[in-house]
């Protein structure tokens, strides 16, 4: 059953409307339960919603993957955000993740990472911002700290999940624009590959390909198909990462510096025409996932849950599937992955992104052109 938009959560302000310092107040709109669990409409009517950020004050950043970037307090959205990069728009294209700076109360920086156009297509760009503080909510001091050097692509497989280590460096996911999956062993270019740099965009000296003859410094692990899920866990602080299958081959791998996690050489999945890709499921030199998925369930956004609200599920991982159309609970033993919970299935929607809320909820972004912000709670 697909689940009522109020009106009140459609509701368009000016941005000057909307104050920064506004203290917000979501209003369900009081959707029927789904099983054990609550789902609330607190957004509707955006563009294809991408990723969501939320303010110290409790307001959330989205972004729309046409490219525009928003803030939502209470039932009010504002108008798109000033200073937003041009982005190529196209197929999977266009503005996608956005997260806090670690130093945000203090700095008000930003990350958002987008397909910018080129010559040819869109190479995934990850950018600084800061966000104007006052009454007209904007981005200034826009400065793109890395682009995508590589084949362009002509709107497929940007990647483009930002992730901000303890240390403050950022993991930034690509990639291999479906046309060049082999470009995802190159190390000369930056296709199919995570990523990190500075908060200023320089490399990191301890990056493991720095010293590398013919590699790109930044890289800091390759041999990756199309990651839309990437979050950091709670206890090791390791990156963990969820990567697109083709026909099957889902995967979620917890990444380390300098290694190969396969692709297109190793796969559990096959091609779309069935034909077998690479070499089979296993290479010497190459990582194995720790879980996935056959048939594959096109696994997008991700969080661990660390909140009281769901008490039973302290420590799961949550995973939002675009064609699989649910959302995935994942339960974990240290690096291993037990239990898989299949919810929310009813909803018959598209999950982009996945955040846990100040509050404990758990909130989601669905990926249509009518798309919105659902607030996932327990049945009392």
């Amino acid at each position: 059953m697909k689940l009522p938009v109020s009106v009140s959560a459609t509701l368009l302000l000016t941005a000057s409307a909307l104050p920064l310092n506004a203290q917000p107040i979501f209003r369900p709109s009081g959707a029927p339960p789904a099983g054990n669990l609550i789902v609330d409409t607190v957004v509707g009517s955006l563009s294809f919603p991408w990723a969501m950020a939320f303010l110290p004050d409790g307001r959330m950043l989205i972004t729309e993957r046409p490219g525009r970037m928003r803030i939502a307090a209470g039932n009010a959205v504002s108008l798109p955000l000033a200073g937003v990069p041009p982005v190529f728009a196209r197929g999977q294209g266009g503005l996608h993740d956005v997260v806090l700076d670690r130093g945000f109360a203090q700095n008000r920086t930003i990350y958002f990472c987008y397909a910018a156009p080129v010559s040819g297509g869109g190479q995934t760009a990850l950018a600084r911002a800061r966000l104007a503080d006052g009454s007209t909510a904007r981005l200034d001091d826009v400065k793109v700290i890395f682009q995508q050097q590589g084949p362009p692509s002509s709107g497929n497989h940007f990647g483009c999940r930002i992730v901000q280590g303890r240390d403050g460096n950022l993991f930034l996911t690509t990639g291999d624009h479906f046309r060049y999956r082999d470009d995802a062993q190159n190390l000369a270019n930056h296709i199919g590959k995570v990523i990190r740099v500075t908060p200023d965009g320089a490399v990191p000296p301890d990056n493991p390909f720095v010293k590398q003859a013919g590699a790109r410094p930044e890289i800091w692990s390759y041999g990756h198909r199309n990651m839309q899920g990437a979050a950091l866990h709670p206890q090791s602080g390791r990156l963990w990462i969820i990567d697109h299958g083709a026909r099957g081959g889902d995967e979620v791998n917890v990444v380390q510096a300098g290694r190969n996690y396969g692709w297109p050489v190793i796969s559990y999945g096959v091609d779309y025409s069935g034909a077998k890709i690479g070499v089979g499921t296993h290479r010497e030199g190459m990582e194995q996932p720790i879980k996935y998925w056959v048939p594959s369930i096109a696994p997008s956004g991700m969080t661990f849950y660390t909140g009281d609200l769901f008490a039973d599920w302290q420590g799961s991982l949550f995973v939002g599937a675009l064609a699989g159309q649910m959302l995935v609970r994942l339960e974990l033993r240290g690096e291993t992955v037990g239990r898989e919970e299949r919810l929310l299935q009813d909803l018959r929607e598209r999950i982009r992104d996945v955040r846990q809320g100040p509050d404990g909820a758990l909130y989601l972004a669905t990926d249509s052109g009518s798309g919105r912000i659902l607030r996932v709670t327990p049945k009392r």
